[in-house]
């Protein structure tokens, strides 16, 4: 049974109590990893409450979080059945569900469509401006896990993928597509690349035998520096994107807080110790709340 659930589960024991294949049905989805759909839910959290829905539009922070929840893990079941060859012969994913044997291809499929109904009931709630925004990103998504075999930098795409619940939440409060809004976006772009290259440094030899790509291979020993100019340029970024809500020096200040976080997980990042990135890949979520409630405040002060 241990050598079905991946050894960065953070619910080894609640997942090695299910039956087998509701197991390998949960681990496929990443129901195991939570770390994943709250980078997905951040995005769109912060957007909704920088354009002021916080609290008069609470129940989509709701929707949001169910959404991201399904959708990242019909994302996961997709990569992974696109990526099965490529799992077998990296030693942190061979044991997923579908390399190892735990669910079968067409089991898989089956499972995707059902989280995909999911994230359609999440997609009736949304203006049609926001359900057309969200449709679009489709495409992106199917062509990320194709990225790692053509390019340096699949963090960059997954950024563009990952970052899109921004583009929707803001759309969903304002029926609108304002330049913050993009800022906002192109912020969590970089902030994306920066963390799955923190992620990605536990792979970097596996990824280098089996010829993937990576933005932490590409960086090679500067990739402490290289994170740290992205999430700079996330900061700045979001900076801009909080100056056109509310043109105020104490608006800005309330990045401190997550700006701070950010910069101690460069400094304190160990790349080759791959327990050290995990961590600070995984204090992202800490990172996420801090930037949400910065723009609870200034989306709320800025009427």
């Amino acid at each position: 049974m241990a050598a079905e659930i991946v050894p960065d589960s953070e619910h080894r024991g609640l997942v090695a109590r299910l039956p087998g294949t509701a197991r390998g049905l949960a681990l496929l989805a990443r129901f195991d990893r939570p770390i994943g759909w709250w980078l997905l839910f951040w995005p769109g959290a912060w957007a909704i409450a920088l354009a002021g829905g916080a609290f008069d539009r609470w129940p989509l922070l709701l929707w949001f979080l169910a959404g991201s929840i399904a959708m990242r893990g019909a994302g996961c079941v997709y990569n992974d059945i696109v990526d099965r060859d490529l799992d077998a012969q990296v030693a942190r994913t061979r044991a997923r569900p579908i390399p190892s044997g735990l669910v079968s291809i067409r089991l898989a499929w089956i499972w995707l469509i059902g989280l995909c109904l999911v994230g359609l009931a999440v997609l009736v709630q949304l203006n049609l401006r926001a359900a057309i925004v969200a449709l679009a990103s489709l495409a992106p998504v199917a062509a990320y896990p194709f990225m790692k075999r053509i390019t340096w930098w699949p963090q960059a795409w997954l950024g563009l993928v990952f970052s899109w619940a921004a583009l929707v939440g803001w759309t969903a409060v304002a029926d609108a597509l304002p330049m913050a809004m993009w800022l906002l976006y192109a912020g969590c772009i970089a902030w994306v690349i920066g963390y799955d290259t923190i992620y990605a440094l536990q792979d970097r030899e596996d990824d280098a035998l089996i010829g993937v790509r990576s933005s932490a291979l590409r960086m090679g020993r500067h990739v402490r520096g290289g994170t740290a100019v992205f999430y700079t340029l996330a900061l700045v970024l979001w900076g801009a994107a909080v100056w056109e809500v509310r043109p105020d020096r104490l608006a800005l200040a309330a990045l401190l807080p997550v700006a701070l976080h950010l910069a101690w997980q460069v400094a304190t990042l160990v790349p080759d110790d791959g327990g050290n990135a995990l961590a600070r890949f995984r204090s992202n979520r800490f990172a996420g709340m801090l930037m949400f409630l910065a723009c609870v405040v200034v989306g709320t002060g800025a009427g």
